[in-house]
């Protein structure tokens, strides 16, 4: 999953980033409003977190222009400011939940998890290759009967391979999807993740397209 993190208390936004990364999440961070804008509605991210007091542009007026647009994106709003008010005008603009500063990290992420899992249950099915079981909501992997335990990326990379299957796709899609745009380190990590899957799935499920990149394929077919 690709979160958005827009707030202008950089250490803040570090310090959230640098844990959602921990969780298994691709995490980027902005700290102007117009910036998060102009990411956020590119529409390659699973989850926004939205301060409202930023430059540029304020979150309310983010959160409207990306709710007028036809952008679904969940947000998540963060704020300095206390009142229902504030909270009132935060929902009404179309955010989707509302935390105010300062806050318990736990319930940042639980809060996070759930708006994913909403999403999920209400626009992403299960995916299905053959006997290979893929649940976005539940992060859940199975072959046939066989329960496969995954970690965070190890799910990132399949889930994407999942969603197009039989399609080549390349490790800079891979790393796009699957790490935060900031990843400057070697891409040779996909090659880690994907042998680290086909060992838990078992052989033929993913093949190597040399020159460009892997491929999910039903390996029972």
């Amino acid at each position: 999953m690709r979160l958005l993190i827009v707030e202008d208390e950089r250490r803040l936004a570090l310090s959230l980033a640098k844990g959602l990364t921990a969780e298994g999440f691709a995490v980027d961070v902005v700290h102007d409003g117009l910036e998060g804008l102009h990411l956020a509605g590119e529409g390659t991210y699973d989850l926004v977190i939205l301060d409202i007091m930023l430059p540029g542009m304020n979150g309310y007026r983010v959160c409207a222009a990306l709710r007028a647009a036809g952008h679904e994106t969940p947000i998540l709003m963060l704020t300095a400011k206390d009142g229902e008010y504030d909270e009132a005008e935060g929902l009404d603009t179309g955010a989707d939940d509302y935390l105010t500063k300062p806050f318990s990290y736990v319930v940042l992420v639980a809060r996070v998890r759930a708006l994913l899992r909403r999403r999920t249950r209400a626009g992403a099915a299960v995916l299905r290759v053959g006997e290979l079981t893929v649940d976005p909501g539940s992060r859940q992997v199975s072959v046939g009967a066989r329960e496969v335990v995954l970690t965070a990326k190890e799910f990132a990379v399949l889930e994407h391979l999942a969603t197009r299957a039989g399609e080549v796709v390349s490790k800079s899609e891979i790393l796009e999807h699957a790490w935060d745009s900031a990843y400057d380190g070697d891409v040779n990590t996909v090659e880690v993740h994907v042998s680290a899957l086909r060992r838990k799935l078992g052989p033929g499920w993913i093949t190597t397209v040399r020159g460009a990149g892997y491929r999910l394929v039903n390996s029972r077919a």
